[in-house]
């Protein structure tokens, strides 16, 4: 029998047109986009597995994810083709092979999500889908030091969507600032979880 290699990829996409990461009875995912591409080049049912499991118009530019394939392909050829294969909106940006017990998720240490906020007067033609535009005065100060104070780890309960299942609430929040470059604010979250629409409550808190 054949044993099976862990690929480990890091992907970028733009999620604008999907419902999210994770496959769903309607709607197009990005989990799914990829597993179509991985099967038909491996000629084998696959199962991709992400770090995280990015909502609806979420971005990435560093997904880590991981399949299980007894394809021999080389490395260059595995990105060359999944690359060929994938929409537009969906790249492989580096591919290696893992460790067999190499697992996206559950090997995670990090996770950083980065808000965008575009501050002026007129919207953006180009930067519309990749920003939130706000075009009335903020407290920036009062803003880092509201980030400042979820620095920790803390329950986090009332900045999670209803019904979400989980065993616990409490996360690590390693991460939280805000940065200005021109017209654009960053507000960069990194934790060791995150909870259903924590950042996205976060942020609309803030």
């Amino acid at each position: 029998m054949r044993t099976l290699r862990t690929i480990k990829l890091t992907l970028e996409y733009d999620g604008t047109h999907f419902v999210g990461w994770q496959r769903q009875a309607h709607g197009r995912s990005v989990q799914a986009d990829v597993e179509r591409a991985v099967e038909a080049l491996t000629q084998a049912p696959a199962r991709v597995v992400a770090a995280g499991r990015t909502d609806a118009g979420v971005h990435a530019l560093g997904q880590v994810a991981h399949f299980r394939t007894a394809s021999m392909l080389p490395i260059d050829r595995l990105i060359a083709g999944l690359n060929a294969l994938l929409p537009r909106d969906v790249s492989v940006r580096e591919a290696a092979d893992a460790h067999p017990d190499f697992h996206a998720r559950r090997d995670a240490r990090f996770r950083v999500y980065r808000y965008a906020v575009l501050r002026r007067p007129a919207p953006s033609a180009l930067l519309g889908p990749y920003t939130h535009h706000v075009f009335g005065p903020l407290d920036l100060d009062a803003m880092r030091a509201a980030l400042a104070r979820l620095v920790g780890t803390h329950d986090f309960r009332a900045f999670r969507a209803l019904g979400t299942p989980t065993k616990t609430s409490r996360c690590a929040l390693l991460l939280a600032e805000l940065t200005e470059r021109e017209d654009l604010l960053f507000l960069t979250f990194g934790a060791d979880r995150f909870l259903r629409h924590m950042v996205r409550m976060i942020m609309g808190t803030i």
